[in-house]
């Protein structure tokens, strides 16, 4: 079947893809929840597991900053942005036709919502919980996985946009010359 704007491939069949973003969103985040209970019980308070010798271990840390520790001070900050990302994605959702936007989206999503849950939930509480941290890389960081799916997420939207690609499935450069021509 040919796709509207001649964005084959980008724009699946049927209608919005929100089920897409949900599904990607809630696998993502279940993930990243249950590697942190694993982490937390199996690994808190005992000495760096080697992955790849020191270049990765996993070692729990826990983080009130953002990436790099950044902002340690500014827990809330970091929360209230998490929640309005997912705001933002729910607003978004309604004109959600593409595949890849989706999948970019419930990254996003699902990321955020696996450290917001830490931020509302993890000591001290309130909206100032540290972020769960265990996958160290020797001279970069330690992050988790929600990190890594707002990583991914973040990557597959700037192909997404580099590509052209709608959120509603067309390609931008099919639409504006479908505008000139009319």
């Amino acid at each position: 079947m040919s796709e509207p704007g001649g964005a084959s491939g980008i724009r699946g069949e049927g209608g919005r893809k929100v089920s897409l973003l949900l599904a990607v969103a809630g696998l993502s985040y279940l993930i990243d929840l249950c590697s942190k209970l694993a982490v937390v019980a199996e690994l808190e308070n005992r000495p760096a597991v080697q992955v790849i010798g020191t270049w990765l271990e996993l070692r729990v840390m826990r983080n009130s900053g953002a990436a790099f520790g950044i902002g340690e001070t500014a827990t809330i900050v970091f929360t209230l942005v998490a929640a309005g990302v997912a705001v933002a994605i729910a607003r978004l959702a309604r004109k959600l036709y593409s595949v890849p936007w989706a999948m970019a989206l419930g990254l996003l999503l699902g990321g955020a919502l696996g450290n917001l849950t830490d931020r509302l939930f993890r000591a001290p509480g309130g909206l100032e919980g540290a972020v769960v941290d265990f996958i160290s890389v020797r001279g970069f960081s330690v992050m988790n996985l929600a990190d890594w799916a707002l990583f991914c997420g973040s990557a597959l939207i700037v192909f997404c946009t580099i590509r052209g690609w709608e959120l509603d499935g067309t390609r931008g450069e099919v639409r504006a010359r479908s505008a000139e021509a009319a």
